[in-house]
């Protein structure tokens, strides 16, 4: 197990960690360092166990409002996966009508009537040249 020294609050702490963890120590350190700092900052030299007490206290606060902030957002993209499913289970659109003109009975008589004239006039024509 390594031993890793690390920083908090201007104060040198050894610690072990496992084989290949030591970057995530050094990264959680220097998140408590951060705010052991702040600590530092407004207070002054304060006890070990008050600073890192007080540290962590900020880091745990830090992380609920994270953790809340991640409820709400995973709250909203189930009811969005909700609405998407409904979406894709409801049935299409209803089909478009379109309707076609119809040619009013009155058109289509005056056109057979004009094509029955043209008929009897052809007729006649006939008639009169064959005479």
């Amino acid at each position: 197990m390594p031993e890793v020294t690390i920083m908090i609050g201007g104060r040198g702490f050894e610690v072990s960690c496992q084989d290949g963890e030591e970057s995530y120590l050094h990264s959680a350190a220097r998140m408590l360092d951060e705010e052991a700092q702040v600590l530092t900052d407004q207070i002054g030299r304060m006890p070990e166990a008050r600073m890192l007490l007080m540290a962590g206290l900020m880091l745990a606060d830090k992380t609920a409002a994270v953790e809340d902030r991640i409820r709400e957002m995973e709250k909203t993209l189930a009811e969005r996966d909700a609405e998407l499913a409904q979406l894709r289970n409801a049935p299409g659109p209803a089909p478009e009508r379109i309707e076609v003109p119809v040619v009013p009975q009155v058109v289509t008589d005056t056109l057979a009537e004009l094509a029955a004239r043209a008929e009897a006039l052809a007729a006649e024509i006939e008639e009169k040249a064959g005479a």
